[in-house]
């Protein structure tokens, strides 16, 4: 028995610092000496639901729950029921998932009086009504269970509600009412005043909204946080996986590949030992997404499938695989069949860029026009700069293609800016291809070799090899290399360090970002045997580079 009270006061002491590995191994062993009563079942069953072992999790909340309903407290064992029922719904589980929460409905009936539980049966309510696509519901559903913990003061019940409300105003396209109720949840998450679970589900949620909403700053902010509040609790495996595959999908976007892929696959390892089959589905599509833009496609390919294994949907990632693959009809199946599943403006806007791209790829203009048309008219409604800069891109792809070449240019023009703004090399070094063929058709020889030389750099730093061979079919062949083994654009670059330019001077002038500059700066050292911009700078001068 003293061993018992030991363990338990190590494991209290544990969980009160967040440290969640020794809280579940002291606990484990308290109750392994002598049985735990409720309230400590359920501390127990938190640690083994943050660090992964979430069968464990199951039993044990199942166990807290029968320990409440022999002490009499039925509306504490409606809680544990209410979320029994939650986590096996996630898990795909879906009968033993109602019985739970026929259960949990039948206690909280017979206490017959008003209680915040009534407010957390709600919840899965407003789920249920979501995916079923009956948003009004839904919503109200999520609204009069915020109304409990407004008068019952429950914080994790309030933080779970309006980021519910939040993602379903974005669901019926109310993007800024959306993204405000999603700001409010987190207020209660900063502020420290919600339990971990319900802390790592709300935060995973709102960047969740965020990126359908096209929200990238918003996403990138959460996401931030949502690392720095992993990173205080270096034993918590629960969440770091979404988390990793968050900060993945912004590093790509950011022009960072090589470890936008290493997160993507230590994302995929936690969120399998987390057992979320959902999460995993995710890193593992992002994975696809990082090898078919490096040209790795049977690795791609594989992703994609085991992806689809785990309920992600492969599109539109597997119809580019196979129009890079030069399968242009199964493409065009693949994305004509998931554009006419798809319902939502914005669920449709994640695969029509795709879909006009490969409807271009089998001359079908219209239909690449009619969905250049939809993107914009989504793309005005939201009020998203990335979502702009997409649709932007589209409409000039296909002017382009109709024969439009001045019109293509402003639309071009304007996608190139808002990508800049947004720090996206690869999809700025795309849209310069387009510029590139718009001024060659109209004439400009001269900047149609720049802007094609400009993205022709990024994809030889990205590593991009389709888009490098689909660049070098157009241009004839690789641009050609200065004697020192410097590009084009790394002599421009090298000309402006020798004129005294600092980086964002370069920056400006070139129409690429500061991070570029530095990649272009460090190929130029590695390739001149310099370590300094003054000695780049000496070396121009010596070789009559200026």
């Amino acid at each position: 028995m003293v061993e018992a009270i030991g363990e338990l006061e190590r494991g209290h002491e544990a969980y009160e610092r967040r440290a969640w590995l020794d809280a579940y191994t002291a606990l484990s062993k308290a109750d392994r000496a002598a049985p735990l009563g409720a309230g400590d079942l359920e501390l127990l069953a938190t640690s083994a639901s943050l660090v992964g072992r979430m069968d464990e999790y199951l039993a044990l909340l199942e166990r807290a729950h029968l320990a409440h309903i022999d002490a009499g407290d039925r509306l504490a064992a409606a809680q544990n029921a209410g979320w029994l029922g939650m986590t096996l719904a996630i898990r795909g589980e879906v009968g033993p998932a109602g019985g739970w929460f026929g259960r949990a409905q039948r206690l909280v009936e017979r206490e017959g009086r008003d209680c915040v539980e009534q407010g957390w049966l709600l919840i899965p309510v407003a789920f249920q009504r979501q995916a079923a696509r009956d948003y009004e519901a839904a919503y109200e559903a999520a609204l009069a269970a915020a109304d409990f913990a407004d008068r019952f003061g429950d914080p994790d019940l309030a933080a779970i509600a309006l980021h519910l409300q939040g993602i379903i105003r974005i669901n019926q396209g109310s993007i800024d009412e959306g993204l405000g109720l999603l700001d409010e949840a987190m207020v209660g998450i900063t502020a420290d005043s919600v339990s971990p679970i319900v802390t790592g589900i709300v935060y995973c949620g709102v960047i969740a909204g965020c990126e359908e909403a096209f929200e990238l700053r918003r996403a990138q902010e959460w996401t931030s946080a949502l690392t720095r509040w992993c990173e205080r609790q270096p034993q918590l495996v629960a969440f770091t996986g979404r988390c990793l595959a968050h900060r993945a999908g912004i590093m790509q976007l950011k022009g960072e590949w090589r470890d936008a892929l290493e997160e993507a696959r230590f994302a995929r390892e936690r969120c399998e030992e987390a057992m979320n089959r959902a999460a995993t589905g995710q890193a593992l599509y992002q994975q696809g997404e990082l090898h078919r833009l490096q040209g790795d496609f049977d690795v791609a390919e594989a992703a994609y499938r085991e992806a689809s294994g785990f309920g992600r949907e492969p599109q539109p990632g597997l119809a580019l695989l196979r129009l890079a693959q030069g399968d242009r009809e199964v493409a065009a199946a693949m994305t004509r069949r998931a554009v006419g599943e798809a319902v939502e403006p914005l669920e449709r806007a994640v695969l029509l860029p795709a879909h006009a791209e490969i409807m271009l790829a089998v001359d079908d203009l219209g239909e690449a026009r009619r969905a250049a048309d939809e993107l914009a008219e989504t793309a005005g409604a939201a009020k998203r700069a990335m979502l702009e800069a997409i649709g932007a891109r589209v409409l000039g792809s296909v002017e382009l293609a109709e024969g439009n070449a001045q019109s293509a240019l402003a639309a071009l023009r304007h996608a190139a800016r808002l990508w800049q703004e947004l720090d996206a090399p690869y999809e700025v070094a795309r849209v310069r291809v387009l510029v590139g063929l718009a001024c060659r058709a109209l004439g400009d020889d001269d900047v149609a070799t720049m802007e094609l030389g400009a993205a022709r750099d990024v994809f030889e730093q990205l590593a991009a090899a389709p888009d490098l061979a689909h660049l070098d079919s157009l241009i004839g062949g690789a641009l050609p290399e200065d004697e020192h083994g410097l590009s084009k654009r790394e002599l421009e670059v090298l000309r402006l360090v020798a004129a005294g330019k600092t980086n964002r001077e370069i920056a400006s002038a070139l129409v690429v970002s500061e991070h570029t500059v530095a990649r272009h700066l460090q190929n130029i050292f590695t390739k001149l045997g310099v370590s300094s911009r003054t000695a780049a700078a000496a070396f121009a001068f010596e070789h009559q580079l200026v």
